[in-house]
């Protein structure tokens, strides 16, 4: 006997129900997912220049974005918020960060203690969280502004000062330098060994040719002598 027509119907349904969930379940775990993207991840910049950190993001939902700031100092948080939030700034970088909703932050007036490793994270509210690094570095010499008193500083810049009065960094020795004073001295060697063997061999000659003068001296006076007794 042939199943019933309505059977074939009902399993396909089935199947193409059980497909569409699947495939649905698959959309919604890819759209909880964090995906970050940074277009400029080493930046080069001055003393006193802002600088923009550029990020942009998708994730489902409002996620949480936090910043933080890593050098040879050590690690420090910058800001933490929520897009459409008051974001939450650090004593240290007070009226020095301006937040955007797509995650990029904006440095004011950097400074060559700015260069470092700034680490963004981007976590949504089921948990899962990406992060990303841009490496900043600040180039040129300290203005005349690091003259200004430590009470007007933050904590975390004092600290930095007081470090560098208490422990200077070490001076560095550049081989090149020493490469070339080995260089000129042995030059000086070479120089002083050259003269020593040219004064030995002026030495040498003067001591035979006063030798050879007075052998000829002395073979003529003999000749003399010689000649008187054979006169006498």
């Amino acid at each position: 006997m042939r199943p019933p027509p309505g059977g074939r119907t009902r399993s396909r349904g089935l199947s193409l129900g059980v497909l569409a969930l699947c495939v649905a379940a698959a959309r919604c775990l890819q759209s909880q997912g964090v995906s970050l993207y940074i277009p400029q991840p080493a930046i080069n910049a001055t003393v006193e220049e802002d600088i923009l950190l550029s990020v942009d993001y998708s994730c489902h939902g409002i996620p949480t974005i936090e910043w933080k700031y890593t050098s040879s100092w050590g690690v420090q948080k910058i800001v933490e918020w929520k897009p459409g939030t008051q974001a939450n700034i650090s004593q240290s970088h007070k009226d020095r960060v301006c937040t955007f909703d797509n995650g990029s932050i904006q440095l004011f007036s950097v400074g060559v203690r700015d260069s470092g490793s700034y680490i963004i994270t981007v976590t949504e509210r089921l948990g899962s969280s990406q992060f990303g690094t841009i490496v900043l570095h600040v180039s040129g010499e300290m203005l005349p502004g690091a003259l200004v008193p430590l009470e007007n500083r933050s904590v975390w810049e004092a600290n930095l000062i007081l470090r560098d009065v208490i422990c200077p960094p070490p001076v560095e020795i550049l081989y090149e330098d020493l490469h070339f004073v080995a260089v000129f001295l042995a030059f000086l060697v070479a120089v002083a060994a050259l003269l020593i063997s040219l004064m030995w061999v002026c030495n040498k000659c003067a001591y035979k040719f006063q030798r050879k003068r007075r052998h000829k001296l002395k073979e003529s006076t003999t000749e003399e002598i010689e000649l008187q007794e054979v006169e006498c």
